[in-house]
């Protein structure tokens, strides 16, 4: 049976319960049990049921409420560029009348699920989509769905989707670059695990700025690892490890958290960061101005990220074309103490 033709005596029947209990448990029209209702979900997603396009359009009305996962994140792992992002997005809807409802989902749940949820119950328009991944699950049954959404972030170069981005591999370039105009020659990375989308465009930048300014690179020279300041610390004391003349005098770290880790590690071995080891970051969190040496870093525009993904969603949602489907935005590079000066060559 193909998606287009299912419809809600479709779901009844697969459910064994009645279209009146289907109405209900979509539209919120009166209680139902959670056994009864979990059972509906399911026959729903497994018959690829999707709402009509009117009764959709009658919800919209209604609901001018735009979806938005939020999980909890480990405070070893704090990640301010995620609140930006929710502050900037919470702003540019509520200027159209539109309000953001964040929502999680259990342990137990696959990410998918309360996407599916809300979707066929009506209680968003659209999702908003950031933390996305190589072939990320989320992405394909949205497309799948023809569910409106837009995406912070990549997933795969052949998926047909709405997105804004942060050019991580510019941003990389330009550190590499600002190292080298400084002299380095010997420049390390602090990298996340090879399975992080947006890690892998930061590290194809370094890489290419390297061959671009004739170095190259040193396997050695790259520790991956997870997005902790603990995880940064170790990573650096990886590099100190190497022989005096295979160890890195500048290194690029792929986080603001990792680069404070690799300068706590850089002072735990009398060493000084902007002197001895020159340190860039990536995505200036506040921070990043008062630890000392202030962090050379980039800045990532996520109130310009957060506004392009509330307007392209809310043109979607009006079924207009969108005349940019991806959008990518260069980071500036901030220079502070901590890539000290120019080096002898």
């Amino acid at each position: 049976m193909g998606k287009t033709s299912v419809t809600i005596k479709d779901v009844a029947h697969r459910a064994g319960v009645s279209i009146a209990t289907i109405s209900h448990v979509l539209n919120g029209s009166a209680p139902v049990s959670e056994r009864t209702r979990t059972r509906v979900l399911a026959a729903a997603a497994e018959l690829g049921y999707r709402p009509s396009a009117m009764a959709r359009g009658l919800r919209a009305q209604a609901s001018r409420i735009i979806g938005y996962y939020w999980h909890h994140v480990p405070p070893d792992k704090w990640h301010p560029i995620r609140d930006r992002f929710l502050s900037s997005i919470a702003g540019a809807a509520e200027a159209q009348g539109y309000h953001i409802l964040t929502f999680t989902h259990s342990p137990h749940d696959r990410s998918w699920c309360p996407y599916e949820e809300l979707m066929l119950t009506g209680q968003v328009d659209g999702f908003i989509l950031s933390d996305t991944s190589r072939d990320d699950e989320r992405i394909r049954r949205l497309l799948e769905r023809g569910f409106p959404f837009v995406a912070f972030g990549r997933a795969n170069e052949e998926w047909d989707f709405p997105y804004v981005d942060v050019d991580g591999e510019a941003g990389a370039r330009q550190a590499v670059e600002h190292l080298v105009s400084l002299g380095h020659r010997r420049i390390g990375l602090i990298a996340w695990p090879e399975e992080s989308l947006s890690g892998q465009y930061r590290y194809q930048g370094y890489v290419r700025a390297l061959e671009s300014a004739g170095i190259a690179p040193d396997p050695a020279w790259i520790v991956r690892c997870e997005h902790t300041e603990a995880a940064g610390r170790l990573a650096m004391r990886t590099l100190l490890d190497l022989p005096s003349g295979r160890r890195p005098s500048a290194l690029v770290a792929v986080s603001d958290l990792m680069a404070i880790g690799a300068m706590n590690a850089l002072y735990e071995a009398g060493l000084q960061p902007g002197q001895d080891v020159a340190v860039v970051g990536f995505d200036d969190i506040p921070m990043a101005q008062y630890v000392r040496p202030a962090l050379t870093t980039l800045r990532q525009p996520i109130a310009e990220v957060g506004e392009r993904v509330v307007g392209m969603l809310l043109r979607l949602l009006q079924g207009e074309d969108l005349a940019e489907r991806t959008v990518l935005l260069p980071p500036s590079l901030i220079v502070r103490d901590s890539s000290g000066e120019v080096v002898a060559r």
